[in-house]
């Protein structure tokens, strides 16, 4: 369901028409401009070039991160300005000029996540996200757009007020005269072979415009039939084609595509059927199982290649729908829809091992799928077009 803000009054009478531009044979007219904040993994930004943006500056604190966001930039000759500091810490005006068409960005998700401790504004890593603010205030674009966990439509704030957070949030915006609408999209819905659900905000100044864009796919097409809808992508679809992965420590023929799956974990994996998990596994010794419950679904977990997989997750990777091993780097990239030429930097996590900063699996498992980002960039490029 799609939500929107109304627009008071004030916000009618400054509101301008959006300026014509002649358009080019893409259909978007001059190069629209954006800037990326917790840019991340670069999955988002990817999906707003594509979608034809020319990304100015990415903002990004976590060093892993921004050498993947500085490695792919020179790969592709492009001039972003990789930013690499504590956001609280950067001065708008200095990463670009004001006037800029798109600032975008996904705060860190974990002070709102469902699956969390969910300290909200409690945690200093829900604070972030009205950076979003601090940064549209100075930079004025024209549109903006984020992408945040479901659980910041619920998140309570310092009174305890549930959705107190999502409501303040929407009210800034408003005061600095933007009119918002939102939507929960599910990444599968848009040709990306993963039941991701994730809140969409868009946000731009003066009267919205903007639709999100109908979904592409469906888990039963048939049950839909006014629409001509695709069936959902199989996580098989993409996880093909690829060598074998490399041993940690040796060259991968692919790069990021390396196993670091220890002989233990792949004992236990190995009577786990496809689609299944270990805890719900019969036939599975107890002594494979250990302290697993039945509550343990996404921990030792086989996708199936018919379906589109779980989210990807930061503290758990799935396994390979038929072989004993975790996915790679490389396979998460692919279930994500990132373009196989993109390349992650930093350290591959051994699943008995802790790395400081964000290692290659959940760079991934933190960032917006491209093709989503993409599509909704394109409908966010037509309205200020």
């Amino acid at each position: 369901m799609v939500y929107s803000s109304p627009m008071s009054k004030s916000v009618k009478k400054r509101a301008k028409k959006p300026r014509m531009v002649k358009e080019s044979a893409a259909g978007y007219g001059r190069k629209l401009t954006s800037v990326s904040l917790f840019s991340g993994g670069g999955g988002m930004d990817i999906g707003v070039e594509t979608a034809g943006f020319r990304n100015l500056a990415c903002v990004e604190f976590d060093p892993n991160a921004a050498e993947t966001l500085r490695f792919n930039a020179k790969r592709k000759n492009a001039e972003t300005k990789i930013v690499e500091a504590d956001i609280r810490m950067v001065d708008p005006l200095a990463v670009a000029e004001p006037g800029i068409d798109l600032l975008h960005g996904g705060p860190p998700c974990q002070a709102f996540s469902l699956i969390g401790k969910r300290g909200s504004l409690g945690d200093s890593r829900g604070l972030l996200l009205f950076e979003m603010i601090r940064f549209a205030a100075a930079l004025k674009p024209r549109a903006i757009l984020l992408e945040q966990v479901k659980g910041l439509l619920s998140a309570p704030d310092e009174k305890g007020e549930a959705g107190g957070v999502f409501k303040r949030f929407i009210r800034e915006l408003e005061q600095l005269g933007y009119c918002v609408k939102w939507a929960v999209l599910c990444a599968a819905d848009y040709g990306v072979p993963q039941l991701r659900e994730r809140v969409f905000i868009v946000a731009r100044k003066g009267e919205n415009g903007f639709s999100f864009p109908p979904p592409t796919h469906a888990e039963d097409p048939e049950e839909t039939p006014l629409f001509t809808l695709k069936p959902y992508v199989g996580s098989g679809t993409v996880l093909g084609g690829l060598p074998p992965p490399a041993a940690k420590g040796t060259q991968p023929a692919f790069p990021n595509h390396v196993d670091v799956t220890p002989d233990r974990d792949r004992e236990r994996i190995h009577p786990v059927a496809e689609g299944g998990f270990l805890a719900g596994t019969l036939n599975a010794p107890p002594d494979l199982k250990c302290n697993l419950t039945k509550k343990d679904t996404t921990k030792y977990r086989r996708l199936h290649r018919l379906e589109p997989s779980l989210t990807l997750r930061c503290g758990e990777i799935f396994f390979h729908p038929v072989e004993d091993r975790y996915l790679t780097p490389r396979e998460y990239l692919r279930l994500h829809r990132y373009p196989d030429e993109y390349i992650l930097c930093g350290p591959i996590r051994s699943r008995s091992g802790t790395v400081k900063n964000l290692d290659q699996h959940r760079l991934v498992a933190n960032s917006v799928p491209p093709p989503l980002a993409q599509v909704v960039a394109a409908q966010i490029a037509k309205v200020l077009a």
